[in-house]
């Protein structure tokens, strides 16, 4: 079992806590102009579904100059909470904001909550819910459909179902949803959404693993908590949250380091947890909580050039990588798919009068993927280029986060095509492509796994 890291100062709040049923947990940095709002609906949500718990709400922060642990302890008190809900509670509501230490010299979210995993389980909480500090949609009902189907199911571990645009998510689309599916045979829609119900249970389980790692201490811990309760065994469900609402990210200018971590922990579980999902074949739905709702998520711009010239540039510095890291018939389609892009790109910027900074154009989603509609990344070609990675992992040369470095720019290619085919049909069009790309990793399963065998 790793060592608690817990500091004296949050084991002094902890003493005066003593215990609590419920908790809600929320990891930031530099939210305060967010958090406010995220701390009202959880008092809320504890208040008004659970009047009859113990509940906390714990923020656990990095050193955030904008003062966002001020902003938590400062937000409406909970007897204004119970005003506007005419609801008497049994219990007091305690709120905390604290500073969590960092992990073998690392910090990010990760390590934030795994100081809530600790607090949590020193409390002996029955069911913890982990919030994002930037959302925008969140309200109490929240709370309860992420709590209720432990509190009243018996679940271990409740994942978010979102409504979410149709080029939002990029991550979770391309690799998280399909690769889960196909390796462990659960549907899980969302298994790196940000806001998780977790029992306790579950997390003395997570404190008790010993495979924590820098990736995990920062963006790779939403992955590490999904596929660490499917693989432990434990009772799994979705909630469905609506639509989610947060800082918005361009794939090509935001998601570069996140993808880096997300990717580089699926693939060490991979390799880790391979006598698990071996045997699996073909997969099943979990069970999805919650009244369905029709909700129409805020769009997101994305530009798409930009994605095909960081794709067409990685295949002239990263070539090498690349042979090492893939099958040799896939790396030539990459390639080749690579060329592609760069000629469609350089044809786009000339057509739509643009000059040689791709990153700056106020050309919209819209006109920057109509003029590279020919380009076209196959599914199975994908699904290949991920399969490759995960036999590369188990014995990585160059390391592991060499090659998944490399993979960034294939990536944007891959997420460049879906933006492109997808430019004029509705969200739920565009799931029906996900759904598509998700069973093409569940056909090509059988590749990977012989591609596994041959290197035992």
């Amino acid at each position: 079992m790793p060592k608690p890291v817990l500091t004296p100062a949050v084991r002094d709040e902890i003493a005066r806590l003593e215990r609590a049923d419920i908790m809600v947990g929320i990891p930031s940095f530099k939210n305060a102009a967010t958090i406010g709002y995220v701390v009202r609906a959880a008092q809320a949500g504890l208040v008004q579904y659970f009047p009859d718990l113990h509940p906390v709400v714990v923020n656990s922060v990095a050193g955030s100059p904008d003062g966002t642990g001020r902003v938590v302890v400062e937000t409406e008190p909970p007897d204004y909470v119970e005003q506007i809900l005419l609801v008497r509670p049994t219990n007091r509501l305690d709120r905390v904001s604290l500073t969590y230490p960092e992990i073998a010299g690392v910090g990010g979210k990760g390590a934030a909550l795994r100081t809530i995993f600790e607090i949590a389980d020193a409390l002996h909480v029955q069911a913890l819910v982990v919030v994002d500090s930037d959302l925008r949609s969140i309200v109490p009902e929240w709370i309860e459909l992420l709590a209720g189907p432990i509190l009243k199911g018996g679940y271990d571990f409740v994942a978010p179902l979102y409504a979410r645009y149709k080029y939002d998510g990029t991550i979770t689309n391309t690799v998280t949803y399909p690769l889960t599916r196909a390796l462990y045979g659960h549907r899980i829609r969302q298994p790196i959404g940000g806001d998780f119900g977790v029992s306790g249970d579950l997390v003395r389980h997570y404190l008790e693993l010993d495979d924590w790692t820098p990736d995990i201490s920062r963006f790779g811990i939403d992955i590490w908590m999904t596929t660490s309760a499917v693989t432990g065994g434990f009772a799994v469900c979705q909630t469905r949250l609506g639509a989610k609402i947060h800082d918005p990210k361009d794939p090509g200018a935001d998601l570069g380091p996140m993808f880096r971590q997300v990717v580089g922990t699926i693939l060490r579980l991979a390799v880790s947890s391979a006598d698990q999902w071996l045997p699996i074949r073909g997969s099943h739905d979990v069970p999805a909580y919650g009244f369905e709702r029709i909700v129409e998520p805020p769009p997101l711009e994305v530009n798409t050039l930009r994605l095909l010239s960081e794709f067409s540039a990685g295949s002239l510095t990263l070539a090498d990588t690349w042979t090492a890291m893939l099958a040799p018939t896939t790396v030539a389609t990459v390639l080749e798919l690579a060329a592609e892009a760069g000629r469609l790109e350089d044809a786009a910027r000339t057509r739509l009068g643009l000059g040689g900074d791709v990153a700056s154009t106020t050309a919209t989603t819209l006109e920057m993927a109509d003029a590279v509609a020919e380009f076209h990344f196959p599914d199975d070609v994908w699904a290949r280029v991920v399969y490759d990675l995960i036999i590369a992992a188990r014995d990585p040369k160059p390391s592991l986060e060499t090659l998944v470095a490399a993979l960034v720019p294939i990536y944007f290619g891959r997420v460049a095509s879906f933006v492109i085919e997808n430019r004029h049909v509705t969200t739920e069009q565009a799931e029906d492509r996900v759904e598509r790309q998700a069973r093409e990793f569940e056909l090509l399963k059988p590749y990977l796994v012989s591609r596994w065998n041959e290197t035992d």
